[in-house]
């Protein structure tokens, strides 16, 4: 049986890995790189946020936190839903270019908004000292 710090070690590990990947490929579409149609730059990030997942899952079920239940939890899962959005707008259904690199811009920002929120467990995140 795995232990809590060792799963959220893979955790904290996977979400590096996650926003790595994801600037990388940003930084394809923004140089127009056959790399982003790379079937190993497909493939990995999904596996990646897949163990990101089942990872977040078992934590918040083995420590009693749930989205809906816990603020800092449900910003969390507001901000993946936007996080994932604009992801796939910047890489793939972004009419133009300018339109790609924004929504690119945008998902980087929520998702430094997103590992604040985990890292300081406020909903609010960074915004706190901005508000």
């Amino acid at each position: 049986m795995l232990s809590y710090f060792a799963v959220k070690h893979m955790h904290v590990t996977c979400v590096v890995l996650s926003g790595a990947g994801f600037a990388l490929r940003g930084f394809w579409m923004m140089v127009d790189s056959p790399l982003l149609q790379c079937r190993r730059g497909r493939v990995i990030p999904h596996l990646v946020d897949t163990v990101l997942l089942a990872s977040a899952m078992w934590l918040a079920f083995t420590s009693h936190q749930y989205p809906f239940k816990d603020d800092w939890l449900t910003a969390k899962l507001g901000g993946l839903v936007l996080y994932i959005f604009l992801g796939a707008l910047a890489l793939r259904h972004g009419r133009t270019k300018s339109q790609r690199v924004l929504a690119f811009v945008t998902a980087l920002a929520v998702f430094g908004w997103i590992v604040s929120v985990a890292v300081s467990r406020q909903p609010q995140g960074f915004l706190r000292t901005l508000l």
